[in-house]
């Protein structure tokens, strides 16, 4: 079967379009077979980010590795079960056509708390939640004492995490691997970087994740968006010099993946 990565996070621009890219784009070329699904069925972020990536290739007569992107399928009414949600049986559907061609499916959920994205988290063996390195963003995680800044209890997002492992264990499935990704990290404020990452790590142990360091801040983020590029694609587009900027953003990628511990996956690039 394949292995589900689900990038979840129920705030918007906190990266995880940009994170599902990458990954995803990584894995393709590491030479494993990638499926793709987006959620977010407004906004759709990281699925606008592969057609945009298709229409450049297909506009410079080019081609580069790129995640098998599938968008949810229709399900007829009259093929629901009693009391089915059809939802569900189009999130079944996708995930039932890529496992058969896929050693990875990467999906990405909205930042809001869907239907879809419960069950996807139910789904998870991998899940990443990629969090802005702020107090502002560790709300989503959890309720902190504004006097002592100790952790008084886990948030919404948080409990609907620990739902879906019960679900996991109830079906005999194997736990969810949970990583929280700290997205732009500053190199200033760094007496609010450490009571973030102290707070992190106390709750880190308390509910069962482990923290790892993800995208520093980067115009460069910006600007792959509309040709659907990667980090990993400039020496590929023209781009022969690649600046210190560029370098240690890579450099961050490779780190990322290794700390996911993915089976099968081994830094090549």
């Amino acid at each position: 079967m394949a292995h589900i990565i689900v990038v979840g996070n129920e705030k918007g621009g906190s990266g995880k379009s940009t994170t599902s890219m990458h990954v995803g784009t990584a894995l393709v070329r590491m030479g494993h077979r990638v499926g793709a699904l987006d959620l977010d069925l407004r906004q759709r972020s990281f699925g606008r980010y592969i057609e945009n990536r298709l229409a450049y290739l297909a506009r410079i007569g080019i081609e580069l590795p790129t995640p098998d992107y599938r968008t949810l399928p229709e399900i007829a009414p009259e093929t629901l079960a009693q009391g089915e949600n059809p939802y569900d049986a189009r999130l079944s559907a996708a995930v039932t056509g890529l496992e058969a061609v896929s050693d990875f499916i990467i999906i990405d959920c909205p930042g809001s708390h869907t239907r879809l994205s419960q069950v996807a988290h139910s789904l998870a063996d991998t899940l990443i939640t990629p969090l802005n390195d702020s107090f502002i963003d560790f709300d989503l995680l959890a309720q902190v004492d504004s006097e002592t800044g100790k952790v008084t209890g886990p948030s919404i997002y948080s409990e609907m995490v620990w739902q879906a492992r019960q679900l996991r264990a109830q079906a005999g499935l194997r736990p969810i691997d949970w990583i929280v990704v700290r997205n732009r990290l500053g190199a200033q404020q760094m007496h609010n970087k450490k009571k973030v990452g102290a707070a992190l790590e106390d709750l880190a142990r308390r509910i069962g994740f482990r923290v790892a360091p993800g995208f520093s801040e980067r115009v460069i983020f910006r600007e792959l968006f509309p040709r659907g590029l990667t980090l990993l694609d400039l020496k590929d587009t023209g781009v022969d010099q690649l600046n210190m900027s560029n370098l240690a953003a890579r450099q961050e990628l490779r780190d990322l993946i290794a700390e996911l511990r993915l089976p099968g996956v081994s830094i090549d690039f």
